[in-house]
C-alpha cells in the first residue's frame, strides 16, 4: 500500500512543505497503516466485554434521550433554511436540525452497541441507525451553509451537488459514518444489506474526491494562515479514509488521502507555537489543537504505536496544558476571542485524558478528571460520534480517580502574550488577574489588545463578554459592527474617541512580563497619530490580595482618553464621601469586590441589556460597562480588591 512516486512528486511540486511531523515520521510509514477492519481505535458492538460495561450514568442520559425521540419525525435541515444565509444572514435555523440529526445518530448507534434485551429490540434500534445513516446520504449536503463558495462558483444559494465543499460540516458527517461503520458494521450488513456501500459512495463523492482534486482549499493553510479548520477537517478525513476507503482497488487511493491528511496536519502543528497558546481561545483549543492530537492518537493505533508524533513534537505536548492554564475556578474560563467564559456545551474531557498521558502531563490528566463531578456523564452525543464512542469504550477513563484541578499560581504564554495570576496554587479564592497583549489580526480577534479579566474566587467580575450567536455578519466585513468586537466592550482605553483598529499591525508592544503581572505599551493598537505611548501595566499584589491597573501616556497633542470597565453581576458607584469608587456583587459563586480610581474622575454606569442566548447562557440578562472619563490627566490607576464590608453583611 505504497504511494505512487508520482503522487509524491506530484504533492512535493504542489507546496514543497516539511514540517515537524514529516520530520519525525518514519520512512516508508504508510507501509505501517493496518487494514481498514482494524485501524481504528474503537471495538465493535459485538466485543460484549466493552459494551456491557459502560458507565451506567452516562449511558442512562443518552438512553433517555434516545428513547424519548426514536418513533419521532427526525429533525430536517430545509433548503428555505439554507438560504437564509444570503438573505439574512441565518445560520441557526439550517445548522439546529442538521446538529439535531447527526446527535440522534450518534445515540442510536449507542444503543445499538450497548442493547442486550432481545433481538427486536436491538433491531429496531439498528432500524433507528439505518434511518439516520440514509438520510444522511440523501442530505443535499454535508457542507454548512456559511461555509458553502457555492454563490461566488455557481451564483447558487443552495448548495451545488456536483461540486460538493469540503467543510467543517462534511467532514463531521464523514467520519461518523466511519465510526458507526467501525462500531456496527456486521450488524448494518446483517439486517441492512447494502447501507454500507451507499455510505461509502457518498464518502468518495462528497469528500475523497474534493479532497484529493480540489488543492486550494483555504483551511490547508497553503498561504501560511493556519487556524482550527485545518485539524478538525484534516482529522475527520483521516478517520474516514481508514474505514471507509476498503474496497478492491481502494489501497492507492487510501494512502494518498491518508498522506494528504497527515501532511495537512503538518502544517497546522508547525503553526503551533512552543507554548501551544491557542490565539482563539480556550473555546477553540478543542476544536483545533485537541483536533489534531486526536488524530495522530488515532493514527498511532493505525500503526501500532510505531508512528507516535504526538510525542515527538514539543508544541503538541505544551498544548495539552493549555485547557487548564486558562482555567478560573469551577466552570469558567480565561475567554479571549470568540469563546463563552462558562461553555455551557459539554466538552470532551476524555480527549484531554488521553492526550494528557501521552503527554505525561500529569496536570492536564487531573483537571480533565476534575470536571467528572458525581452523576456527571463521561460523554454527551454533542461532542460527535467519534469522541462520544471512544469515551464510552474507554475502561482507563470509566475507572480513572476523582482529582482536582491544578490552577496554577501564574501562566505566561508569550506566544499571545497572555497573563494569568492568582494569589497559589490549587485555589481559586481571592482575585485572580489575567491580561492579554498581542494583536488585533489574531483568529476569531476582537479589537482587545491590553484588556484584562479580574475573577474573584473563580468567578470573572470584570469580564470579556465573548460573542453572540454565529451569523453570516460574524466572518464579514461588519464583523466589527457586533459590540462583543470592539474595543468600546472590552476594559481597554478609548483614545478621542475611537477604539483599536482591526488588523495584525495593530498590537502591543511587550515591555515587561513577570510572574505576577506585565507591562504594555498600547500605542501601536490605536490609529491616532498623536499617542506616542499608553502604557498599561497590570499586576496582582499576591501581599495584600489586590490587582492594580495603571495606565500612563504621552502624546504630541492633546488627547483624550476615557477608560472603560466591562462588570458582570451587580454594580453600583459609591459616593465620594463615602470613598468613591464602586461596589460589584459578581455572579453566584464569587465574594464581592470593590473598585477604587482617583477622585475627580467623572464614572458612569451603562448597562447593555443582553438577549442573545449565547451570552444570556453565561451572564445572564445584563452587562454593565463603566465610563470613566480622566479628563486632562496623563494617568489613571485602578485597584480591585475585596469588599469586606459587603463580604461581611451580604444583606
Amino acid at each position: 500500500m505504497i504511494a505512487s512516486e508520482e503522487l509524491a512528486e506530484e504533492r512535493d511540486a504542489m507546496d514543497g512543505f516539511r514540517g515537524p511531523l514529516a520530520v519525525a515520521l518514519p520512512a516508508e510509514w504508510i507501509t505501517l497503516i493496518a487494514q481498514p477492519e482494524d485501524a481504528l481505535p474503537l471495538p465493535p458492538a459485538s466485543d460484549s466485554s466493552v459494551w456491557d460495561a459502560v458507565d451506567e450514568t452516562t449511558l442512562a442520559a443518552i438512553a433517555a434521550v434516545a428513547d424519548a425521540e426514536r418513533g419521532t419525525p427526525w429533525p430536517q435541515p430545509l433548503a428555505s433554511a439554507a438560504a437564509r444565509v444570503h438573505r439574512d444572514g441565518d445560520r441557526v435555523a439550517w445548522e439546529q436540525p442538521a446538529f439535531a440529526r447527526t446527535h440522534r445518530l450518534t445515540r442510536a448507534a449507542v444503543m445499538v452497541a450497548t442493547t442486550r434485551e432481545g433481538a427486536a429490540r436491538g433491531d429496531a434500534w439498528i432500524d433507528e441507525v439505518v434511518d439516520g445513516i440514509v438520510l444522511l446520504c440523501e442530505q443535499s449536503s454535508w457542507c454548512w451553509p456559511a461555509h458553502d463558495d457555492t454563490w461566488e462558483r455557481h451564483g447558487s444559494v443552495l448548495a451545488t451537488v456536483t461540486d460538493p465543499f469540503l467543510d467543517l460540516g462534511a467532514g463531521e458527517v464523514v467520519a461518523q459514518l466511519a465510526w458507526i461503520d467501525q462500531l456496527l458494521g456486521a450488524e448494518l450488513d446483517a439486517r441492512y444489506p447494502g447501507v454500507r456501500s451507499r455510505m461509502r459512495h457518498e464518502a468518495r463523492t462528497r469528500v475523497f474526491a474534493p479532497f484529493r482534486a480540489r488543492r486550494d482549499w483555504h483551511w490547508i493553510g497553503l498561504d501560511g494562515d493556519v487556524h482550527n479548520w485545518n485539524p478538525w477537517i484534516h482529522g475527520n478525513v483521516l478517520v474516514a479514509a481508514l474505514r471507509l476507503l476498503d474496497e478492491p482497488g481502494d489501497a492507492a487511493v487510501r494512502a494518498e488521502v491518508i498522506e494528504l491528511a497527515v501532511g495537512g496536519l503538518d502544517r497546522y502543528v508547525a503553526a503551533l507555537p512552543d507554548d501551544g497558546a491557542i490565539d482563539e481561545g480556550y473555546e477553540y483549543w478543542w476544536n483545533g489543537a485537541c483536533r489534531a492530537l486526536e488524530a495522530l492518537d488515532v493514527l498511532a493505533h493505525a500503526t501500532a504505536g510505531r508512528v507516535s508524533l504526538g510525542a515527538a513534537v514539543p508544541a503538541l505536548r505544551a498544548t495539552v496544558a493549555f485547557p487548564h492554564r486558562m482555567h478560573l475556578g469551577a466552570g469558567w474560563y480565561l475567554n479571549l476571542a470568540d469563546g463563552q467564559a462558562r461553555p455551557v456545551e459539554h466538552k470532551p474531557w476524555h480527549a484531554l485524558f488521553r492526550a494528557a498521558i501521552r503527554a505525561g502531563d500529569d496536570d492536564a490528566r487531573r483537571h480533565a478528571l476534575a470536571q467528572r463531578g458525581a452523576g456527571t456523564p463521561l460523554a454527551d452525543a454533542s461532542s460527535g460520534a467519534g469522541r462520544t464512542l471512544l469515551a464510552l469504550a474507554d475502561a482507563q477513563w470509566r475507572s480513572a480517580a476523582s482529582a482536582t484541578s491544578p490552577l496554577p499560581a501564574s501562566v505566561w504564554l508569550p506566544s499571545v502574550e497572555v497573563l494569568l495570576a492568582r494569589g497559589r496554587d490549587g485555589d481559586a479564592a481571592g482575585l485572580a488577574l489575567a491580561v492579554k497583549g498581542g494583536h488585533n489580526g489574531e483568529h476569531h480577534n476582537h479589537n482587545d489588545v491590553g484588556s484584562f479579566v479580574v475573577a474573584s474566587d473563580g468567578v470573572p467580575v470584570l469580564v470579556d463578554a465573548g460573542r453572540p450567536t454565529y451569523t453570516k455578519q460574524t466572518f464579514g466585513p461588519g464583523r466589527y459592527d457586533i459590540w462583543t468586537m470592539q474595543s468600546a466592550w472590552h476594559s481597554v482605553p478609548m483614545v478621542d474617541g475611537a477604539g483599536q483598529p482591526a488588523g495584525a499591525r495593530f498590537h502591543a508592544r511587550l515591555i515587561e512580563a513577570t510572574d505576577a503581572g506585565v507591562t504594555l505599551d498600547l500605542a501601536p493598537a490605536y490609529a491616532t497619530g498623536a499617542l506616542d505611548a499608553l502604557v498599561r501595566t497590570a499586576r496582582l499584589d499576591r501581599a495584600t490580595g489586590h490587582v492594580e491597573i495603571s495606565d500612563t501616556w504621552s502624546a504630541s497633542a492633546p488627547v483624550e482618553i476615557v477608560e472603560h470597565l466591562i462588570v458582570a453581576g451587580d454594580v453600583e458607584i459609591v459616593p465620594a464621601h463615602l470613598g468613591g469608587g464602586a461596589r460589584i456583587r459578581p455572579l453566584e459563586g464569587g465574594s464581592p469586590v470593590r473598585l477604587r480610581w482617583p477622585a475627580g474622575i467623572t464614572a458612569a454606569l451603562e448597562v447593555r441589556t443582553v438577549d442573545d442566548p449565547m451570552l444570556t447562557a453565561v451572564w445572564g440578562d445584563r452587562l454593565t460597562r463603566i465610563r470613566l472619563d480622566v479628563g486632562a490627566r496623563d494617568s489613571f490607576h485602578l485597584t480591585v480588591e475585596r469588599d469586606d464590608m459587603i463580604a461581611e453583611d451580604p444583606a
